[in-house]
């Protein structure tokens, strides 16, 4: 799920070190993969139930699959679907559609389209030393849980893409014609919905596996806009200082739409308030500072190098002890691993001319982060957000990143601006990218009414059915589709977007059971 919107200038495609020839296992429509680097996957995995699903999603995380550079695991879906005989078409933008007839008996339900997105988010524990582009995801096994060896999972969206793949390689389950869509780029810009042509798809009803809660029932999401602020700077040269490595880190961090309500600590937001205040009272000089990574992450880490004046030191040590406790303090509930480090280091040699550092430390304070506006209308929502995703300078060039997101466009619109009008005080130039519309809900539509019966027959409570703050591609593909009724379902994923994300076992066995008994139940067209 995303959420978020990267900058989408022209894509980095690059191919990558594997050489994918996946075959396959009739009898048990579980494909082989051979790669250079693919990882020994724990056997716990391959085990779990319902296996078949399993081993397509160890497989699936043996082929690197960052976003924008999804060449391989976009040939990995387009040979799973001709070796099974279906028809798989690879559009414009590298979307793969794979049709599988109805099976006897269920010619005449409504074809649906169900859909996943290939890419995943790719973070990383400080000295895990994983190389997203070449290395297969290292999963674990713990208790009711599977999760990643200090990295994300691809649970999001993996484990829905894996679903439909166990859909369309079964001899035994039935449903109506499924035209299966995997979509590319979902993470950092969605540029595989917004490239999706109508008339590629024909079915009447869309599944889309991208929610993180199995209880829910999503049916409506908010939009999101970039904003990218870039500048540069000549660097001043600087003596009679002594040098300091300041660190924040051991964050939560998470999504940056799902979990934006949690009022968990940006790396981004903690660093500037040090690096303000040092200014103002002890002189401090910025020589570089890197917080923080995607735009639909919550920061989790950052680290900035200052010079701070000879004679003042002490007390800035002194002050900084105490600002770091009352910090830790603030933020013990929320996110009770945080660290804030400050090291003696060799004094930097230039830092950033006096006036901009005062705009940019004055501009990223006033920031807006968090919560903008909850929904006046859907209980508990938030209707309105930002992250202040990213914040880079070193070597004569800045840039900051922030995701708007919300519900109501003109509302996005409108926090973008103030964003925007804050950020030119720096003297940067400030763009805005990535947009993309939410998806209104239409509770009463037929297909919501269905799934949240059925869900109360099997489980013996009621879904929930809610929209949602983050990014889904319903919205967009709904642009090209208007007439096609949306909902999205999932199992339970915790941690998204960073490395504590992991897909509860028990769970996955839950939402497989209710995707099977939904598509018995599709109704006749």
């Amino acid at each position: 799920m995303q959420n978020a919107a990267f900058a989408t200038n022209e894509s980095t495609h690059q191919n990558g070190r594997h050489s994918i020839d996946p075959t396959y296992r009739p009898e048990a429509g579980t494909p082989v993969m051979s790669t250079d680097t693919a990882p020994k996957t724990n056997p716990e995995v391959r085990a779990l139930e319902p296996v078949a699903l399993w081993n397509h999603f160890a497989d699936l995380n043996a082929v690197p699959r960052p976003s924008k550079k999804e060449e391989r695991v976009i040939e990995f879906m387009k040979n799973f679907g001709e070796n099974l005989g279906l028809e798989t078409i690879v559009d414009e933008v590298g979307n793969v559609i794979v049709k599988k007839p109805a099976t006897d008996g269920m010619e005449d339900r409504q074809t649906i389209v169900i859909q996943s997105h290939l890419d995943m988010v790719h973070q990383q524990n400080a000295g895990t030393g994983f190389d997203f582009e070449n290395e297969g995801i290292r999963m674990v096994v713990d208790g009711d849980w599977v999760r990643a060896d200090g990295t994300t999972l691809g649970a999001d969206n993996g484990l829905g893409v894996a679903s439909i793949m166990t859909l369309l390689s079964s001899t035994d389950i039935p449903h109506p014609a499924i035209e299966a869509l995997f979509t590319i780029d979902e993470e950092t810009g969605m540029t595989g919905a917004q490239g999706l042509k109508g008339g590629m798809l024909t079915g009447a009803i869309m599944l889309n596996l991208d929610t993180e809660e199995d209880h829910v029932l999503t049916i409506g999401c908010a939009g999101g806009i970039d904003i990218t602020a870039e500048a540069t700077y000549s660097a001043e040269p600087v003596s009679g200082v002594e040098g300091r490595t300041i660190n924040v880190r051991g964050l939560q961090g998470g999504h940056s739409g799902m979990e934006i309500h949690l009022g968990r600590g940006n790396s981004n937001k903690l660093m500037n308030r040090i690096l303000w205040h040092g200014a103002k009272q002890f002189g401090l000089k910025v020589h570089s500072i890197d917080g923080g990574g995607l735009r639909n992450a919550i920061p989790r880490e950052s680290v900035a190098t200052v010079a701070i004046p000879s004679e003042r030191t002490s007390e800035f040590d002194s002050w900084l002890k105490t600002e770091i406790e009352s910090i830790v303090a603030e933020y013990k509930t929320t996110d009770p691993e945080i660290e804030i480090v400050s090291q003696a280091g060799n004094a930097p040699v230039d830092v950033l001319p006096a006036e901009f550092q005062k705009t940019v430390l004055g501009a990223l304070y006033a920031n807006p982060n968090g919560i903008h506006r909850m929904s006046p209308d859907i209980d508990d929502l938030v209707q309105t957000s930002n992250n202040l995703a990213r914040v880079e300078v070193s070597g004569g060039k800045l840039e900051i990143q922030n995701l708007t997101r919300s519900s109501v466009n003109t509302e996005r619109d409108d926090l973008a601006s103030a964003i925007v009008a804050v950020l030119e005080l720096t003297g940067a130039e400030v763009t805005t990218a990535g947009g993309y519309p939410g998806w209104q809900p239409v509770p009463g539509s037929p297909i919501v009414s269905l799934m949240a019966d059925l869900y109360e027959q099997m489980f013996g409570e009621k879904a929930h059915v809610e929209a949602c703050h983050a990014g889904l591609e319903c919205g967009i593909v709904g642009t090209n589709y208007p007439e096609m009724q949306m909902i999205s379902f999932g199992p339970n994923i915790k941690g998204a977007h960073s490395p504590d994300e992991r897909c509860q076992i028990s769970s996955l066995q839950k939402f497989w059971k209710f995707l099977l008994e939904t598509l018995k139940n599709i109704p006749k067209k």
